[in-house]
């Protein structure tokens, strides 16, 4: 890939706002360089007058931003990721390298393996930044941090090692500290469990209670852990859904446990409820290390 590359955004919204503002000031990307792609045509006036992006499209003009860009970001939800790559999977530059956001990958990567086999014109690597803020929208890209985020990675078998490690290098630029590659699969198991179990249960916790005062009485623990309750409902709902059979596995691992503290304390099991609660600020402070 040839130093002086076009990249394109597809979908300026939250995350797409925040990877422009991340190529722009952390990798360095020139504002000439950066092309983008939606259906708002104010947000594409806006991200121009900052100066994050140079040319853009609406949405029925994609195919003379992706015939001119080396590298591609869809940040869209995953059926519109889907529908994207079917509807202009023959207007993307050849050789270029073409890249997703979404939260879930296996139907992505179904999608793109089934394109992949017809048209070789284009790279398509699934991907994941494991980053995000509660208010969604082009106008809160601001509040997006990528320094020392994750990023995963889903590597399918037709990818070429020189555009995925040219990938990877646009992705540290940008400030995430660590990349992990992983099956589409094995992507959607385990984010079930650290990303949508937590929506899950912060939403569960807000649900369950409707006195909207009694945040007076939160000391930060509620705070900490109702924030992403603040969610993209339409966005959440798709990924629920999609990922629902994993999802699902996960949420009957947690009300098992949740069961199970529930039994301690109603039978005063002092001690082992004590027991149980020092494993599990062992198995923690062990995550910690391994994030």
């Amino acid at each position: 890939m040839k130093k002086d590359f076009t990249l394109g955004i597809v979908g300026l919204g939250l995350m797409g706002g925040a990877f422009a503002r991340a190529l722009r000031e952390k990798y360095g990307i020139p504002q000439e360089k950066l092309f983008a792609c939606d259906i708002d045509k104010n947000i594409l006036n806006t991200a121009q007058e900052q100066g994050l992006v140079s040319k853009v499209f609406d949405t029925e003009n994609a195919g003379a931003m992706l015939s001119a860009c080396d590298v591609v970001f869809i940040c869209l939800n995953p059926s519109a990721v889907i529908c994207f790559l079917e509807k202009w999977s023959g207007s993307f530059k050849p050789g270029s390298i073409v890249t997703d956001i979404a939260g879930t990958k296996a139907s992505i990567a179904a999608a793109a393996e089934k394109l992949g086999s017809k048209n070789a014109a284009f790279d398509f690597i699934p991907g994941h930044p494991m980053a995000g803020a509660e208010k969604g929208g082009f106008a809160n890209s601001h509040l997006c941090n990528f320094t020392d985020k994750n990023y995963i990675l889903t590597p399918l078998a037709f990818n070429k090692p020189e555009n995925l490690e040219f990938l990877k290098q646009i992705i540290h630029k940008m400030g995430f500290n660590k990349i992990t590659e992983v099956t589409p699969e094995e992507h959607d198991r385990k984010i079930a469990f650290t990303s949508q179990l937590c929506h899950i249960i912060a939403s569960a916790l807000i649900d369950c209670e409707s006195d909207t005062e009694i945040t007076r009485f939160g000391g930060g623990s509620f705070e900490d852990l109702t924030r992403i309750a603040m969610l993209n409902a339409p966005m959440w709902t798709e990924i629920f859904i999609e990922n629902r059979s994993m999802l699902l596995e996960r949420i009957n691992q947690f009300e098992k446990s949740l069961n199970e503290l529930k039994v301690l304390i109603g039978g005063s099991k002092a001690a082992e409820l004590e027991k149980r609660l020092e494993l599990v600020k062992e198995r923690r402070t062990e995550m910690g290390k391994r994030g």
